[in-house]
């Protein structure tokens, strides 16, 4: 008889209060075994979003067009093109589109019951890769009990058609068609994105980043890699006066100061006041904002340039403590305020024997800014979704997912980085990065390790070692106080011209415990400039770059609008899209988004459950149960029935 140690058994004895005899074990054996020999969930890959909500929420609901894919294939030889359109946009917007149906459809529970049947079918095709168990889940359980009979309705069953269509000239009789096909449509969106990777840089440049984390935080499957942008709002949530004065800058650029008034209820009230009294006068030249909103008003215009130039400031001085107080960033090149010839009536705040120093008036309102983004519950809901389900990097059926870059030397080895005491490079800084920044916003016992990790939150926003901004400099103080633009130059890390070769990339995939030679890189940061002839695919395929401009303040260098990355159970599809005009567009007029396709890997054979992380964990699980079955047809545990 086969040994089995105690500490082994005593794991047996933990699982089998879960499966508490032979049936439950064998069943669950069962089930395992069989959900390995299904087709791998379609993953999407979603990179630098930039506060662009309504075209990220319009590629959600309409899955990269793999919607519009299933549409055509079930209905594309019986249904009109308009028809199709017409079920797509109902699909994507269920709620808008059925109050426009109503008010011109003659015969609307006719409409009904073949909209019904149309939704039942386009949702058997979503969900035939899953079990019966996991749509069960996905599915509201206030319609759990209906829906599942007529997911499961048999086209060829005559006798229980009588069955089915009764089911659904009730749903109609009963006034409940609305809110079964806005299910029905809301449970497709969701069984076809499967699971959803952000590969960073949800904040800045659009309007309403708020609202794509309301989004992502209703996600069932998400996870997110951390963009310089994230980083920053990341250490203000935490409370780093050089993080938050830096984001309302960049607000304050983009004029949508309106994100952390009315997104976050972020008080400004004390840093327009003193905007308006230091910066109402003098030269505001390089502070306009890039007005993307033609709403804005020149009085509203002018308050916003006070408050970016204000901010700008005020951020200086608060960036040049956490200079001094880490010298091995390396970074006292960016001490810059003491270079410049002050004029009062243009920087009435800065004293020119002492630039950087804070005066009294100036810490008060950082310290209720600081009190402001610390106590604001959305913000801080948002921070921890990003901790929670965020990192610098994941590795992920055999994909390495990162937003910026692994730092580099030109001779295509590693780089070594000083974080505090240590040096690190490749996957080994990336891991110890991360456990400082968590420690920023974690820590709440240890004030000098809290301190440490907000300041790194900022050193990843804009310092020279870091990954995820990848330049050796930020050169936003040129850009605003020297008018010679040859010093506004931001040399990037050598990782972005080497990462076109195989053997960089297959350096980088090795360092990471991945094959080099079947593994890919996902990463974002960088915006394809695709008008201009480059490909988002480097390296031979080994690495994909999926960064296409979501951002209106890109499309014009871009000439796209975004890219996804799907990897379904055949293999690597990259999307570009087409610029998106609007919701109300999309849904009155039936515009979706234009979207073109290129198969980056393709197999005959599906990809299965079992060839994926996912399943070498369920493959574990099997083996721990047939153990467990075994110990209980040995007598070494014993069944409880």
């Amino acid at each position: 008889m086969e040994t089995v140690s105690y500490e082994r058994l005593k794991y047996l004895g933990l699982l089998s209060k879960q499966y508490p005899n032979i049936r439950d074990v064998s069943t669950e054996i069962i089930n395992l075994q069989a959900i390995l020999n299904l087709p791998k969930g379609t993953e999407h890959f979603i990179s630098d979003i930039h506060g662009e909500y309504e075209s990220f929420n319009h590629v959600m609901r309409n899955a990269s067009g793999v919607i519009k894919t299933y549409i055509l294939e079930l209905f594309g030889n019986v249904m009109r093109e308009s028809d199709v359109k017409s079920l797509a946009t109902l699909v994507y917007y269920p709620k808008e589109k059925l109050g426009l149906i109503k008010k011109t459809e003659k015969s609307v529970d006719d409409w009904y019951k073949i909209t019904i049947f149309r939704l039942i079918k386009l949702c058997k095709r979503a969900s035939s890769k899953y079990t019966r168990s996991k749509v069960r889940k996905t599915i509201d359980s206030r319609f759990v009990y209906i829906m599942e009979e007529l997911l499961h309705e048999d086209d060829q069953n005559q006798s229980k058609q009588d069955y089915y269509n009764q089911i659904v000239d009730t749903i109609i009789q009963i006034g409940s068609a609305d809110d079964y096909i806005i299910e029905l449509c809301m449970l497709i969106q969701r069984l076809v994105i499967d699971r959803l990777h952000i590969i960073g840089d949800i904040f800045d440049r659009g309007p309403r980043a708020d609202k794509i984390m309301d989004e992502l935080a209703r996600h069932h499957s998400l996870d997110i890699q951390w963009g310089n942008h994230d980083i920053v709002w990341m250490g203000a949530a935490a409370g780093s006066a050089a993080c938050i004065l830096n984001v309302i800058r960049v607000t304050a650029r983009y004029a949508n100061l309106h994100t952390l008034e009315d997104g976050y209820g972020i008080n400004l009230v004390p840093l327009v006041t003193y905007a308006i009294e230091y910066y109402g006068q003098g030269d505001l030249s390089g502070f306009q904002p890039g007005l993307l909103d033609n709403n804005i008003s020149e009085k509203e215009e002018q308050l916003i340039t006070q408050i970016h130039k204000a901010a700008a400031i005020l951020q200086f001085k608060a960036e040049a403590e956490i200079i001094k107080r880490h010298p091995e960033y390396l970074m006292d090149d960016r001490l810059l305020l003491d270079k410049i010839e002050w004029n009062k009536t243009d920087f009435g705040t800065i004293d020119p024997k002492n630039p950087y120093a804070i005066t009294d008036e100036e810490a008060d309102i950082i310290d209720k800014l600081i009190v402001s983004f610390c106590n604001s519950p959305k913000l801080q809901k948002h921070a921890e979704l990003l901790f929670s389900k965020g990192g610098m990097y994941k590795i992920d059926n055999g994909n390495l997912l990162f937003h910026g870059c692994i730092p580099m030397n030109m001779n295509g080895t590693l780089k070594t980085v000083k974080i505090g005491d240590n040096l690190y490079k490749g996957r080994k800084l990336l891991d110890a990065i991360e456990r400082i920044v968590r420690e920023g916003y974690l820590n709440h016992s240890d004030s000098n390790a809290r301190q440490r990790g907000q300041d790194i939150m900022w050193y990843l926003w804009c310092g020279a070692g870091s990954p995820l901004f990848g330049s050796d400099k930020m050169t936003t103080f040129e850009r605003y106080f020297f008018g010679d633009k040859s010093t506004h130059t931001e040399t990037k890390n050598p990782y972005y011209s080497l990462r076109n070769t195989e053997e960089t990339c297959k350096t980088i995939l090795a360092d990471f415990g991945l094959d080099p030679e079947n593994s890919h890189i996902i990463n974002g940061h960088v915006p394809v400039k695709v008008v201009k002839g480059e490909s988002p695919i480097k390296a031979n395929g080994r690495l994909l770059v999926i960064d296409g401009g979501f951002a209106k303040v890109y499309q014009e260098s871009t000439g796209i609008a975004g890219y996804t990355l799907i990897y379904n159970s055949h293999g690597l599809v990259l999307v570009s899209h087409e610029p998106f005009e609007s919701s109300q567009r999309a849904i009155e007029d039936e515009l979706d988004i234009c979207s073109s396709n290129f198969v980056v890997e393709y197999t005959n054979k599906r990809i299965k459950v079992k060839d994926t992380d996912d399943g070498a964990s369920l493959l574990e699980n099997v083996n721990d149960l047939l153990e467990l079955l075994s110990a209980y047809k040995t007598g070494k545990i014993k069944e409880n029935q």
